[in-house]
């Protein structure tokens, strides 16, 4: 895998997108995952009838996605500069650059690895809560990242060492629309269906203050537009498993509009509605109130 990925990143860029495109059309062709996502668009979007066309642009921009993890830091910083648009930082990037303690919450939508050099070229430092990884190619995903001066946390004991981060004047950063399995999960809409999404950057805001902002970048005519909702106040009053359910499905929801908005560009390979939300499990089950967030919150 190594000699692989040193050959890709000889390549020139075109030929390395051309590479990526090729990539995603292998993984639609030979039917990987498919059937899950396919299942998902036409759940999420029944009045559409283009959900071959969406699950087919969801693999190749999932592809060039992966291919941006290992070959961003070769762009110059005017490449990187001609890449990507940001319409408006509302905010977020005087925060950054004042290195204040800032939440982001993301999704894989279109490239989120190359969100994360576009940050690090800024000299933003973060912090991102990761899921372990393992394997060639993700091994190096992992130096990658870490020598871009991103700080990884992993996702067991996620909380922690977020407010750690946050208190040493570094963003961070987390995907939250991922399934996130056990009792920590919070149910909260997606698509018109309950999903368990976890709810560590609504506890980190609840526990240190510090604001929250969605971010995402999303290929619009060759280019990534990056963009920036928030900041995400959360909501007064009520206890606090009410206001981190509150504030983790307005997040979801913001997350939603953009998906809808690019739908060939989100991850519908991801099962992301495992499991059973407890108003539709056994009458018992049902009538346990819910577990509250625990500070080992994960991603």
């Amino acid at each position: 895998m190594g000699s692989a990925l040193r050959g890709l990143r000889a390549l020139p860029r075109p030929l390395r997108h051309a590479f990526g495109a090729f990539v995603g059309w292998f993984a639609w062709f030979f039917r990987i995952r498919r059937a899950v996502a396919l299942d998902n668009v036409r759940r999420a979007f029944p009045e559409r009838t283009d959900h071959h066309a969406i699950v087919r642009d969801a693999y190749r921009s999932m592809a060039l996605a992966m291919l941006d993890s290992v070959t961003s830091d070769l762009l110059t910083d005017a490449e990187v500069q001609a890449a990507v648009t940001v319409p408006d930082w509302k905010g977020l990037d005087v925060l950054l650059a004042a290195r204040q303690p800032v939440l982001i919450a993301s999704a894989h939508l279109g490239s989120w690895e190359l969100f994360a050099e576009v940050m690090a070229r800024r000299g933003y430092v973060f912090s991102a809560v990761v899921r372990p990884l393992s394997g060639a190619f993700n091994e190096w995903l992992v130096k990658s990242r870490e020598r871009a001066g991103v700080e990884l946390i992993l996702q067991r004991g996620a909380l922690r060492n977020m407010l750690k981060a946050l208190k040493r004047g570094r963003a961070v950063v987390q995907l939250i629309d991922q399934a996130l399995p056990g009792p920590e999960a919070l149910w909260v809409p997606f698509f018109g269906r309950l999903a368990s999404t976890t709810p560590a950057i609504s506890m980190a805001a609840l526990r240190s203050g510090a604001p929250v902002y969605v971010v995402v970048a999303a290929r619009e005519g060759g280019r990534l537009t990056m963009s920036v909702d928030g900041p995400v106040p959360l909501p007064e009053g009520g206890d606090r498993h009410a206001q981190l359910e509150a504030h983790t499905a307005a997040l979801t929801a913001i997350l939603e509009g953009h998906i809808r908005a690019h739908p060939g560009q989100w991850l519908w390979l991801h099962r992301r509605w495992k499991g059973t939300p407890p108003s539709l499990r056994s009458p018992a089950a049902a009538a346990r109130p819910p577990a509250p967030a625990p500070d080992s919150a994960t991603s």
